[in-house]
């Protein structure tokens, strides 16, 4: 069975749905999904998971993203980007760009976001787009997110009522890039709304290794796209086990320092590691302390094979 990562520059105009569905037909496999939402209108990078490797997406969007957008001063939108209704037009003409830094700056590090209503986000087991396609809107609880950087890229028609910025993010994962562009508005006090979005790395994956779905549609061997596992979570440490301990290990049961052939040193109780032999991915697993001993120990999440896996 096919299994791994297909690095996928998912087009404006379709959702991340569309993208598994194109994927699934050209590859004819069901178990296909991908690593977390891209808004409809955004263009960019959107790992694909094949097989097994649809047991791993939670541990890819775990890892920080990268985007590029557009944000527009003085128009506030209902959906906070351009596709949505317009609420309020404000002048903007006499935002200095060092002002604009500076407030865009101030973001970073942890800050709370409040959802917007136009988003996949569920409240009370109802999506949010679901409530706001019927003109209803309710409250939302902030949730907690990392601004791990942001860089201004460029400056467009400074000066007019509604001057553009393009500026890069690095953030954590559950990010909204256009909740972030209409609170620099607000902090502003001119409104703002998001005018385009380039996601251009989740983790590992940039889009400058990524492949257009419609060459990956083209291609005559798309398997040969894919991404093994082992290599899209290779940020995490090594752990390898001895021949011993693999039954144990990929019926899920914890893995004792004495199954361990080698590891690294000053690993961190929580850490996610991978756990290896003969250079091959087994499984993935967090590392735990044992209440007895104190000694760390290692409790798979995620087997990478089958007990019939000859290795």
């Amino acid at each position: 069975m096919l299994s791994g990562i297909i690095n996928i520059i998912k087009p404006a105009g379709m959702t991340s749905h569309d993208v598994v569905d194109v994927v699934r037909k050209k590859l004819g496999i069901k178990k296909v999904g991908h690593t977390g939402t891209l808004d409809p209108n955004a263009f960019g990078v959107l790992p694909i998971c094949v097989g097994r490797a649809t047991k791993i997406s939670q541990y890819i969007t775990a890892k920080s993203k990268v985007y590029v957008a557009e944000i527009v001063l003085g128009i506030t939108t209902d959906t906070e980007d351009s596709s949505g209704k317009v609420l309020q037009i404000k002048d903007a003409s006499k935002v200095k760009k060092e002002e604009f830094v500076c407030v865009a700056m101030s973001f970073k590090g942890e800050i709370k976001q409040i959802p917007p209503m136009a988003s996949a986000v569920k409240v009370h087991g109802r999506r949010l787009y679901d409530l706001h396609r019927k003109g209803i809107e309710i409250e939302r609880t902030p949730r907690a997110v990392t601004i791990y950087d942001i860089k201004v890229l460029e400056f467009k028609e400074w000066g007019s009522k509604h001057p553009k910025a393009k500026f890069e993010v690095e953030c954590s994962k559950g990010t909204y890039i256009r909740t972030l562009c209409k609170d620099i508005g607000d902090k502003l006090k001119v409104g703002a709304h998001m005018a385009s979005l380039i996601r251009t790395a989740v983790g590992n994956f940039k889009i400058e290794n990524a492949i257009r779905l419609d060459d990956f549609v083209k291609s005559s061997s798309p398997d040969a796209l894919l991404i093994s596992i082992d290599e899209a979570l290779k940020d995490y440490p090594e752990v390898f086990i001895k021949p011993s301990a693999f039954k144990s290990v990929i019926s899920g049961a914890k893995l004792y320092l004495k199954g361990v052939h080698k590891k690294p040193e000053n690993l961190k109780e929580g850490q996610l590691i991978r756990l290896k032999m003969n250079d091959e991915l087994i499984a993935l697993a967090t590392v735990q302390l044992d209440e007895k001993s104190s000694k760390i120990l290692f409790k798979p999440v995620f087997v990478n094979v089958d007990v019939k896996d000859d290795i």
